[in-house]
């Protein structure tokens, strides 16, 4: 297979983002989120997959058809000029083939790394989800693209087993998934000073943690180990608490002062992709 050579420059450019200090990711939904976040100083675009999905009508939780999933993120490739990685949920597919038809779309969308998660009923079982690692790992190896593999773990998002265990469990994981081939972990719903401290310590890959109202601000948690910090739904949703809002003004009272403050100006977002 021809490596596209930008994928590879951007691929590269995502690894190297992950060396040092903390890579910060505000989480894009669409073209226009994506060209906002980039313009307001980001070195990387992150997507959030639950935002993406529900600007296309469907569900979160892999609902969403893989080549909407694609086109998405090809969308977004094509209006900044940042590395892009890709949330794929648990990869839009169950069996070898689905994974690596994935992962095949999305690096030819563009994308310079993925986050893929291990939930399930409530989990996968940690042997398995290795071997979905690894199958990601060797697909992107084949396009030619140095894919930065960021594996999800939802032991804390999902509240999963005794909170005595839960870092054990963890740990047990995220080195399973690395063996496989991830380069990252990324743990939502852990936001304890101590246990991220233990935890970053006690891995060999950068530490990627979902932050948002009421969480350590960046710095402290740079100073607790971590090397990433995301938002996940967080700006999605407030986007779309204003849509809301303003409706129900609108439709309501007749009246339009919630869309008085904090708009875009027009001409700054419409020259933004143009």
């Amino acid at each position: 297979m021809t490596t596209d050579t930008t994928a590879t420059a951007h691929a590269t450019r995502f690894r190297q983002l992950h060396e040092t200090g903390v890579l910060v990711l505000p989480n894009a939904w669409d073209a226009a989120s994506a060209r906002l976040i980039e313009d307001a100083g980001a070195q990387a675009i992150a997507t959030t997959s639950a935002g993406l999905a529900w600007s296309l009508g469907h569900a979160d939780g892999d609902h969403l058809p893989r080549e909407l999933a694609a086109d998405a993120v090809r969308r977004i490739v094509n209006v900044v000029s940042v590395p892009v990685t890709a949330d794929i949920e648990t990869g839009y597919g169950e069996t070898p083939a689905e994974l690596c038809s994935t992962i095949e779309a999305i690096i030819g969308a563009g994308a310079a790394g993925i986050n893929i998660e291990d939930a399930g009923a409530p989990l996968r079982e940690t042997g398995e989800q290795a071997g979905r690692i690894r199958t990601v790992r060797e697909a992107a190896d084949a396009t030619g693209v140095p894919l930065f593999v960021n594996a999800r773990i939802d032991t804390y998002l999902r509240q999963v087993g005794d909170p005595a265990g839960r870092l054990d469990e963890t740990v047990s994981r995220a080195r399973a998934y690395i063996d496989a081939g991830a380069d990252g972990i990324f743990v939502p719903g852990l936001l304890d000073a101590e246990t991220l401290r233990e935890l970053a310590g006690l891995l060999p890959a950068p530490l990627n943690v979902m932050a948002g109202p009421g969480a350590p601000a960046v710095a402290e948690l740079a100073a607790l180990g971590v090397r990433r910090v995301s938002v996940g739904t967080a700006i999605a949703q407030a986007a779309y608490a204003v849509a809301r809002r303003g409706a129900r003004e609108l439709l309501d009272g007749g009246t339009y002062d919630s869309l008085a403050v904090g708009g875009v100006d027009y001409g700054e977002l419409n020259a933004l992709l143009s």
